[in-house]
Order: C-alpha cells, then structure tokens, then sequence
C-alpha cells in the first residue's frame, strides 16, 4: 500500500498524548494500522514524551502531604472515570462495523450513504462511515468545524490531490473541495467530523436541507 497523505504532526503528537477525543483518535489509530511511517512517528513522541518527564526536576518527597491532598481532592471531585482506552482499530469495513456499528446505510444524496459508529461523541464529534458509488461527484462544500477522513477503500480526487486507500485528509473551516470518487470502484471512507457541511452555490442551497451526518 502507498500511502501519499498522511496525518499532521500534532494529530499524531496529540495521539501519543492520548489527548484525541475518540472518533478522531479512531480514524488515526486505523490509519495507523495501515501506515508504518507513522507508527513510527507516533512512537518518536512517546519516547520524547518519556523524556521529559524524565527530565523534571526531582522534588523531596512528603508523604503526609500528599496524603492530604489526594484526601482533599477525593472529598471535592466525584468519582474518577476510569482511563480511556485508545480505539481499536479494523481496516475493514465489515469489522468497524462489527465493532461499532449503529443503525443502518442511510441515504444523503445521489450515489452517497453513510452509517453511524458507537463512538463517543465529544466537542461535537462524531465518528461515521462514508460510502460514494463509482464516479459520484460530491457537490463544493465546506465546513463549520472539523472534519478527518481516513480512506478504506477506492479512491476520490478534488483540489487538492488524489487520496486512495490509506490516505488522511484533514478540512477546517479554511477549506473548500469537491470530492469525485474514481471510476473504478466506490469509495468507503472513516470519518471524524466537528460540525455540519456547508454546500455552497445554489444547487447546494437546495440540496442542504437534505443533507445529514
């Protein structure tokens, strides 16, 4: 697999971090899976990130004070979630599905369906499958928030390049593109997206009310 589009160093950064909300952490940890470049990446950070903490400066220990404190804390907070377990990721769609999968392939324009994934929904961003017939051609859109997409299968060119099988994309509200898959086969992508779609021109005004993710 050659993969041409890969994540930002701070998605990755943020990743080692474990500071991702899920869905986006999902669609980096799947496209981990499938990239070595960036496994190596990531484990870089964690290393750096060991570093530092190795790094601090070493403070006398007081147990009696940190006894208090933790027993200042625990009086105040309510009870402590339990750590966040990264996503588990599955390359095939099937799988993902298998794994999160809620509800059905919903319609959401000509040639396009998508389908909900269980995953937590944080800051307004949830987690999603894409799928695009062969040769469908997306209408110009933006968005009002995020949006990272991870491609499983087939293949889409726009502006600003040709993103296949592996490929991450990453829009903000800075970007404007309209997505048409390839000929060849459809198109199946994982989705992490903050906010709504924005279709812009008048054909896209009228086809926004219909429009749903």
């Amino acid at each position: 697999m050659s993969i041409s589009h890969h994540p930002s160093d701070l998605l990755l950064a943020d990743f080692a971090a474990n500071t991702l909300d899920e869905a986006n952490a999902l669609v980096i940890a799947t496209h981990l899976s499938m990239c070595p470049q960036c496994r190596m990446v990531v484990g870089q950070f964690e290393c750096l990130g060991g570093a530092l903490l190795d790094g601090l400066p070493s403070q006398p220990f007081d147990s009696g004070r940190r006894a208090r404190a933790l027993a200042e804390i625990e009086a105040e907070l309510p009870p402590a979630l339990p750590p966040r377990a990264r996503p588990q990721p599955r390359t095939d769609v099937d799988s993902l599905i298998g794994l999160y999968g809620a509800g059905s392939w919903r319609w959401t324009g000509p040639g396009v369906y998508w389908r909900p994934l269980d995953v937590p929904v944080e800051n307004g961003t949830r987690a999603f499958l894409l799928r695009a017939a062969p040769g469908t051609a997306l209408l110009n859109h933006r968005h009002s928030g995020t949006e990272l997409t991870l491609v499983l299968k087939g293949a889409f060119s726009h502006e600003l390049g040709r993103f296949a099988a592996g490929d991450v994309e990453e829009a903000d509200i800075e970007i404007a593109h309209s997505p048409v898959v390839d000929k060849e086969s459809e198109c199946i992508c994982l989705v992490a997206m903050q906010g709504d779609i924005r279709l812009q021109g008048w054909i896209g005004r009228l086809m926004q009310p219909f429009v749903r993710f």
